[in-house]
């Protein structure tokens, strides 16, 4: 089976958010990680090179193939900031009607900037995000 590349890594999470680019990117980061941090109560680790990451949890699925993942994340990406926070909960979409400008992906949420969203709404997403994974991977 092929090696698992999103672990953590011993990358500093302060020196990668200061070399994200653009600025405004740079600053999105270092507000979304202090919010996870603080939803949470995990500090950041890198996992991998570009996803910052709060806990942790073992998966193991029917095929097999079982890893670890960080509970809660986001990538500063140049085009836009990655959060994985998103669940299988159907009450999640309302809140995302309430979020402000974004896109989604599986279990990504895709944001420009956080100037688009409304950081409440975010909050409010990414602690339900948080209770998903403690009720189904219970730490």
């Amino acid at each position: 089976m092929a090696e698992i590349k999103t672990k953590p890594t011993p990358v500093d999470v302060s020196t990668f958010i200061d070399a994200v680019e653009p600025a405004v990117r740079r600053d999105d980061a270092e507000t979304l990680c202090t919010m996870l941090e603080r939803v949470t109560g995990e500090k950041p680790a890198m996992w991998g090179p570009s996803i910052i990451g709060f806990g942790s949890y073992h998966y193991l699925y029917e095929s097999g193939h079982e890893g670890d993942m960080c509970r809660l994340g986001f990538s500063p990406r140049k085009a836009e900031l990655v959060l994985y926070v998103l669940t299988d909960d159907p009450g999640q979409a309302d809140k995302l009607a309430r979020l402000g400008k974004h896109k989604t992906g599986k279990s990504c949420l895709y944001i420009k900037k956080l100037a688009d969203v409304d950081m409440a709404v975010l909050e409010e997403i990414s602690r339900d995000a948080l209770a998903h994974m403690n009720a189904k991977y219970p730490q």
